[in-house]
């Protein structure tokens, strides 16, 4: 990787029109007063840099289950999955990441497998890093079904800033742990729901990488990770 490539990501598509709108205004800024415009031309940045879409080292193992989005594990607690995907009323260990409006904010497959379910729910905003926000606010529920029948759910939820969450794939769909499935804009979280008997292998607070950084291995026997804070 080149010093260029370090700074310089791809942009997702989703993000042109966005990129574009602040362009124009960053231009009328200008034209009104200079100083703004200057603003306007940081604004712009950031508005790219947030809908980069970095590529990613993703494991090649079909045991492992990988963080669906950048961000800090903000919660880990039993919970029953959304009762759209027809999971049952048992309680699974929820790992939530939340994601700041700094993070990359496309979201990739935790396993691979197929697209058994989608499942869109409106609901409010409230701060996507609080517990209620996984009932409260909007969100896509996604059920993917594992070759060896193992199920693993991963919920995108908006937060309160964002008002949009998009969904690239669909029911039926067969794709890789690591593939891209999805994105929110400006803000919000994600939770992956871990199949019976698996112990999450991250901690509060750890940063994640989507595609990359392991939530649990599906074969393991140890417990739930501890760790300290530094």
């Amino acid at each position: 990787m080149t010093m260029l490539e370090t700074f310089i990501k791809p942009m997702h598509p989703e993000g042109y029109r966005f990129v574009g709108i602040f362009a124009v205004i960053t231009a009328v800024l200008f034209w009104l007063w200079v100083p703004l415009g200057w603003i306007g031309v940081g604004l712009t940045v950031w508005c790219y840099y947030f809908f980069r879409d970095p590529k990613r080292a993703v494991p090649l193992a079909d045991n492992l289950i990988l963080s669906p989005a950048d961000g800090i594990i903000s919660l880990i607690e039993p919970a029953v999955p959304p009762v759209e995907l027809g999971m049952g009323p048992q309680p699974l260990t929820r790992v939530s990441v939340f994601m700041s409006v700094f993070n990359c904010h496309v979201n990739r497959m935790p396993v691979g497998g197929k697209i058994e379910a989608i499942a869109y729910r409106p609901g409010t905003f409230v701060n996507a890093s609080l517990d209620k926000a996984s009932v409260d606010n909007e969100r896509n529920a996604v059920l993917i079904g594992m070759a060896d029948g193992t199920k693993v759910a991963v919920v995108q939820i908006a937060g309160l800033i964002a008002r949009r969450i998009v969904c690239f794939t669909k029911p039926g769909a067969q794709l890789r742990a690591g593939d891209r499935f999805g994105l929110i804009r400006f803000g919000s979280r994600l939770d992956v729901y871990l199949p019976p008997g698996v112990a999450p292998m991250v901690a509060l607070g750890q940063t994640m990488i989507a595609g990359e950084s392991i939530i649990a291995d599906l074969t393991a026997q140890t417990p739930a990770r501890l760790a300290r804070r530094e």
